[in-house]
């Protein structure tokens, strides 16, 4: 049975539905334990799902076999779950190039177009631009996140209860408190492993309280982990042969992105076992203030009929003058600000907000064939759940120049950005009155690419000739 860990806002929807796909839940934590009827032993795991920093998805990161059987479950959530695997996975070994040194560190080149970010402490010795060096993925990051994962020039074999790192004398690299004498040090002399020369062990907090049984399995998998990282390091040629190169991945990792309709779902896997506000999961994942008071409201029995937009902007906003982003997401992962405007509307009962920009001049307004000029403004309505949005776009002299009707997955207004992923099929209205439906073959060629479902697709589309229709009798 494939064992899976679980941290995050997601975890108590996640832990019910893996359970009830007959997957083994171990080292839960405390609140889990308190709302299952279920037993959750402290073992190493195949699987590691948690949460990304922006609370908009998970990762998943383990064995291949046991990370796809995972991703089955997590990518089946709801019809806007957005799956994305990476190709610098957690724990790959790369043969990297310095591209360039910033601030505190420097970028590498991994492989392909992909880069990661080498922290100066973090490197054994002096980087330099031009530099060829053997690095390792520390902490993978969303594609959908500006940051590059994080990577180090000491190799570790990563466990779920233990780690092994290389160069180390002693056989114990290090214990949950950072003591020698803690229990675990003595321990490891107790369960003989068969560590490699020049790796330590590297105990982690999760070990404390494990059975002889779990210590013993977690530290068989790290050094077996340990001597395959070896044998392909020993395979692989020099940096400075072949870099960018990937030289070993031992682990899979995948990103998962839940749209709105998905942070739904999970709500009904989570009120399956306990009290669930309508909207938990989306209002946490507005903020980390949004999501403290969640849990307080439900504590105290809080209940509502329906999404409160109203009462969530009004403690977190946007509100009126404030500003906030549009985060324009894409099928393919890449996420894009469109900018920032301000709020210049907020209608509590409907769930919208109108923001307005001032654009900058040059090109053209997709589609619509018009000059984009100093002074232009853009006005655009978002409406909180809406799988569509209407930006107008007007000169300095009012003249409208066009209607740009975004098609995407239900939008979410959270405190600094509204967030969505573009489905690429758009409604324009033209100055002149034409309305058209445009960018059906880029959709479909999402589609062909596995990026978007069938499912997905054809709701996109049903949705573009709704708006056409509607837009069209308004002349």
């Amino acid at each position: 049975m494939t064992r899976v860990r679980v941290r995050g806002i997601y975890s108590t929807a996640l832990t019910r539905r893996l359970l009830d796909a007959g997957f083994d839940v171990v080292d839960a934590s405390p609140p889990i334990r308190e709302r299952f009827d279920a037993d959750f032993h402290t073992e190493p795991y195949d699987v590691d799902v948690w949460m990304t920093p922006d609370r908009q998805g998970v990762g998943v990161s383990g064995r291949p076999d046991a990370a796809d059987d995972v991703l089955d479950v997590v990518g089946d959530t709801g019809i806007d779950t957005f799956v994305w695997p990476d190709r610098a996975a957690r724990g790959a070994v790369f043969n990297a190039v310095v591209e360039r040194t910033v601030r505190g560190g420097a970028v590498v080149a991994l492989a392909g177009d992909h880069e990661g970010y080498l922290p100066f402490d973090a490197a054994d010795e002096h980087v330099e631009e031009g530099d060829h060096l053997r690095v390792q993925v520390r902490e993978p990051n969303p594609w959908w996140a500006d940051d590059r994962p994080v990577v180090g020039t000491d190799l570790r074999a990563i466990g779920g209860l233990t780690s092994l790192e290389r160069g180390v004398d002693a056989l114990v690299a290090g214990t949950p408190d950072g003591s020698r004498n803690h229990e675990l040090a003595r321990t490891t002399e107790l369960l003989t492993p068969d560590v490699p020369d020049r790796w330590g062990v590297q105990w982690h907090y999760a070990a404390d309280g494990a059975s002889m049984d779990a210590l013993g399995d977690a530290l068989d998998d790290a050094v077996s982990l340990a001597n395959r990282l070896e044998e392909a390091i020993s395979n692989a040629p020099a940096p400075s042969d072949t870099a960018p190169y990937r030289v070993a991945a031992p682990e899979r990792t995948v990103w998962a992105w839940f749209g709105r309709d998905s942070r739904f779902a999970l709500d009904d896997a989570r009120g399956a076992v306990t009290s669930t506000m309508d909207g938990h999961h989306r209002i946490k994942a507005g903020s980390e203030a949004a999501s403290g008071a969640v849990d307080f409201a439900e504590a105290l029995g809080a209940s509502t009929d329906g999404f409160p937009f109203g009462a969530v902007t009004d403690q977190f906003g946007p509100t009126e003058g404030d500003l906030v982003a549009i985060e324009h997401g894409k099928p393919d992962g890449r996420l894009i600000t469109l900018g920032r405007g301000e709020v210049t509307d907020r209608d509590r009962d409907a769930g919208r907000v109108t923001v307005r920009r001032e654009m900058s001049p040059g090109g053209a307004y997709d589609e619509l064939g018009v000059e984009r000029e100093e002074g232009d403004v853009a006005t655009t309505r978002f409406t909180e759940g809406n799988w569509w949005y209407p930006t107008v776009y007007k000169g300095t002299d009012g003249h409208v120049k066009g209607t740009y009707l975004n098609v995407s997955t239900p939008v979410e207004v959270f405190p600094d950005a509204v967030r969505y992923v573009d489905l690429h099929v758009d409604v324009v209205k033209h100055a002149d009155g034409t309305v058209e439906v445009v960018d059906e073959d880029e959709l479909r060629e999402c589609v062909d690419a596995g990026l978007v479902s069938e499912e997905l697709s054809e709701k996109a589309l049903s949705v573009a000739e709704r708006v056409r229709a509607a837009v069209s009798d308004d002349d």
